[in-house]
């Protein structure tokens, strides 16, 4: 099933490093690997439709892992 989040994204310094989208209401998702680039930039905001993937797990753990199908970047530095 797909959801549609909007948030903020974030370069977290975990282990080797993970990408999250924190929404506004304070929950974190960490974007799973492989996602674009233009959308992996620390502090812009993005809406995001995506898949949460409970079959996988990370070493970051920083929240439920979600496989982007596609986004709309809402600012651009």
């Amino acid at each position: 099933m797909s959801i549609t989040i909007t948030g903020t994204i974030e370069r977290r310094q975990v282990g080797m490093g993970a990408w999250a989208l924190v929404t506004n209401e304070g929950v974190t998702y960490e974007i799973l690997k492989g996602a674009d680039k233009e959308l992996l930039k620390a502090g812009q905001q993005a809406q995001v439709t995506g898949q949460v993937r409970e079959d996988i797990m990370t070493i970051a753990m920083i929240g439920p892992v979600l496989e982007v199908q596609s986004f709309e970047l809402l600012n651009s530095d």
